[in-house]
């Protein structure tokens, strides 16, 4: 006997007090793009930048759904290149005709959100079938599930709504129950309404676009396809909004799946905070390629006048304001940092160092204008450059706080450190935070200390801006640098397994 789930519950709209919903910082992160988008917009290397999301959007809903599979050194060079046929012939499971065929249909159809919002088309269930029969149209079956769980192909229907149940089979053998088709019809006018409604009111895009997204595939309206055309659909909020579509990738499936798995259980919130975090970091890349690219087109005036800043030892003024505001919020951040810092070390003092004379642990701070704060800088510029996609502006501003943790029984050093540093060639109010690990060993020959390991301690990089409120930029910080301390120490605390 199969075991079932609970009945289909018709969607659920937002609750009325949504706000503390929102992902805060993209309040402010939000307002300096709509100071720069008009001037950014018109740079060869934004649209570039544009174009490299809508390719990867193109091809990481694919992957996601495991509707193919694509290497990663082919992804990237399908990302540079463009979708061609010569470039995926060793690089996927399928038949590199079909793929190319189905990629294209995905890029297709993130230029028609584009189009819509550019007409500005209210959205209605008959642009959805449009999207879906657009998303799926080189892809001719799809599997479904019949009443004793027994799976067989049916004719994937493009752009109508599904005509059997495609209730997925959970791994504990329940059943999990998405909308029955005869109640298609009215749950999808529903979501369009109660969508309506919310533009109309104002909802944050991050918390519009995973409800709608959650909401779409609750009711599953197709027989396949739906989380592509979640994706889009969330997407739409973000064009709307002038943002940039909405892509997951492959590396976040666990999170998001983890996510709807949440939002199932009536809490939205990580969806949300997941959603906010990809726009986040899109308008931060934005605003640093666009920053780069004005440098670029200044020319050989703006080069000879960097050598000339070098030579006589001074720098470009910068806008004051600016400027000032991010530095002050900065020096309260490092303050309360080597706060939270100090703390950790009276615990590890209380429990490690008293019983163990040969180790200690020091805090220290390294304030903008004092030499220490060029002690990381190969490595954060690496980092910032390879790993997290921006320009790190440690000239303008830089400052850090470190937590040291000697232990002289394994001949080791351990540091945590937390860099706020300016971002974008040419500042423009923006802070980035970049959590990192170092270790140092003692080399056997000579007994001095030398880097063996460096790494990121976080994958989010933390960002501020000179238009944020310091109060909120001070709570994400402390949430941020002690998630960041937990996950360092127990990198400390695994490396004395093997020391």
């Amino acid at each position: 006997m199969v075991a079932t789930s609970a009945p289909y519950t018709p969607i659920r709209d937002l609750p009325q007090d949504w706000k503390h919903l929102e992902v805060r910082e993209l309040r402010a992160l939000d307002d300096v793009w709509r100071e720069q988008r008009e001037r950014l917009e018109e740079l060869d290397e934004l649209k570039r930048f544009k174009q490299r999301l809508i390719r990867s959007w193109a091809i990481e809903t694919g992957v996601i759904e495991r509707v193919y599979s694509i290497d990663r050194g082919v992804t990237e060079v399908l990302l540079e290149e463009g979708i061609k046929h010569s470039l995926l012939a060793a690089g996927t499971d399928r038949d590199p005709d079909e793929v190319v065929a189905i990629l294209r249909d995905h890029e297709e159809a993130i230029e028609a959100l584009f189009d819509f919002v550019a007409r500005r088309r209210a959205l209605s269930t008959s642009f959805i079938k449009e999207l879906h029969a657009l998303l799926t149209r080189n892809q001719r079956t799809t599997v479904a599930v019949d009443q004793f769980g027994k799976t067989f192909d049916i004719e994937l229907l493009h752009g109508a709504w599904k005509r059997v149940p495609n209730n997925p089979r959970q791994p504990d053998g329940s059943v999990h129950t998405y909308c029955p088709p005869e109640l298609v019809d009215s749950e999808m006018d529903d979501l369009v309404n109660m969508h309506a409604a919310h533009e109309e009111s104002g909802v944050a895009p991050e918390v519009e676009a995973a409800w709608l997204h959650h909401r779409f595939t609750e009711i599953h309206p197709f027989q396949d396809g739906n989380g592509r055309v979640a994706r889009a659909l969330a997407s739409l909020v973000y064009i709307r909004v002038r943002w940039f579509p909405l892509s997951i990738h492959r590396d976040q499936k666990v999170p998001y799946i983890d996510a709807l798995e949440q939002a199932d259980s009536g809490e939205l919130r990580p969806l949300i905070r997941l959603f906010g975090t990809v726009a986040r970091d899109a308008l931060v890349r934005a605003l640093a390629v666009g920053e780069q690219s004005e440098q670029d087109l200044q020319g050989i005036r703006q080069v000879v006048g960097a050598a000339r800043d070098r030579m006589l030892g001074t720098t470009p003024e910068i806008t004051t304001e600016q400027l000032q505001r991010s530095r002050d919020t900065a020096e309260q951040l490092r303050e309360v940092g080597g706060q939270q810092l100090e703390a950790i070390k009276r615990l590890i003092d209380s429990d490690i160092t008293g019983v163990r004379p040969n180790f200690s642990c020091q805090v220290e701070t390294a304030p903008f204008g004092d030499r220490r704060v060029n002690w990381y800088r190969a490595t954060l510029i690496r980092f910032a450059q390879h790993e997290l996609h921006y320009f790190a502006n440690l000239n303008t501003y830089s400052t850090w706080v470190r937590l040291r943790l000697n232990d002289f029984d394994l001949g080791a050093r351990h540091d945590l450190v937390f860099s706020l540093h300016a971002m974008g060639r040419t500042f423009r109010g923006l802070i980035a935070g970049v959590a990192m690990y170092e270790r140092a060993d003692v080399r056997e020959d000579d007994e001095r200390l030398v880097t063996s390991e460096q790494r990121l301690i976080h994958p989010d990089l933390f960002q501020f801006n000179h238009l944020e409120v310091p109060g909120e930029a001070e709570r994400r910080f402390c949430e941020w640098i002690n998630e960041s301390s937990t996950i360092g120490l127990g990198i400390w605390e695994r490396s004395l397994e093997s020391g």
